[in-house]
């Protein structure tokens, strides 16, 4: 083998070692990606629960910050009335920020007034 090939051979294997880090470092993006939406999921789902579970729930808006998964979680609630008077669309946006710039889920439920 001369030097040339070893060179060559050297030069295709970093290109294809500087491929599969470049892969582990989108699947290590798109974990985090999904586990945030999992848990601002969770925490709507929650949100929407509370709303549900209260007592004299009016149109209006509702901010609020929870904890879960060892993070602070932000909410929007917006309870909206419907076309149908026994209902209320309630929409909860959840960030994990407070400046709510980035949204993670929004996620849309109907209440009883």
């Amino acid at each position: 083998m001369t030097l040339l090939e070893v060179m060559v051979a050297l030069v295709i294997v970093s290109v294809a070692i500087l491929g599969f880090a470049q892969s582990g470092a989108q699947v290590l993006k798109t974990h985090q990606a999904l586990e945030s939406r999992t848990f601002g999921l969770m925490v709507a789902e929650n949100v929407l629960s509370e709303i549900a579970l209260g007592r004299g729930v009016v149109p209006g808006r509702r901010d609020g910050q929870v904890q879960m998964g060892n993070r602070a979680w932000y909410y929007q609630a917006v309870i909206q009335p419907t076309t149908n008077e026994a209902l209320l669309r309630v929409d909860v946006g959840v960030y994990e920020a407070t400046a709510r710039d980035d949204l993670i889920v929004l996620h849309t439920g109907f209440v009883a007034p």
